[in-house]
């Protein structure tokens, strides 16, 4: 990148308690290394490092410095150096009961001119049963793939 779009300018606290949160022992490698782009950015303590600098000098790339330098004119630096968890998952749709309730009807006798069981039937025939209101083929499919169940 041609230039630096975001100039930082650390107090000289900021500086002290970037190091402690650099040097602290349960610090994540993610958060190390923020620190120091922000350290490395800092035009406060000289002249800054160019981003192509920070990526060699931190093993990062331009989009982290910028998204850190980003972050940290935007949002402060509790913001910056905090580790950002992603979203939780949703919650499994089959459990408990449910799902025992689905290996006990895959494992019963298909219905009347069937040798076996397929998906589709299972799903109808769980909708039928009202074990679930609605349910969709790949959840019957991984709820047995998940018991080692096939329907051979």
């Amino acid at each position: 990148m041609m230039g630096q779009r975001y100039r930082i300018e650390l107090s000289e606290e900021e500086r002290k308690r970037i190091q402690e949160i650099i040097n602290g022992a349960a610090t994540k490698q993610q958060i190390r290394k923020r620190g120091n782009i922000l350290l490395l950015a800092d035009g406060g303590a000289g002249k800054p490092m160019t981003q192509a600098e920070m990526c060699i000098r931190c093993g990062v790339s331009n989009v982290t410095i910028f998204n850190t330098l980003r972050d940290y004119c935007a949002e402060g630096l509790d913001y910056t150096l905090k580790f950002k968890r992603t979203k939780t998952t949703n919650p499994p749709i089959v459990t408990g009961e449910k799902e025992a309730r689905i290996v006990a009807v895959a494992c019963g006798t298909p219905p009347d001119g069937r040798s076996r069981w397929t998906v589709r039937l299972l799903t109808e025939r769980i909708i039928e049963l009202e074990i679930m209101e609605e349910v969709s083929r790949e959840t019957v499919r991984t709820t047995l793939k998940k018991h080692n169940l096939s329907l051979i």
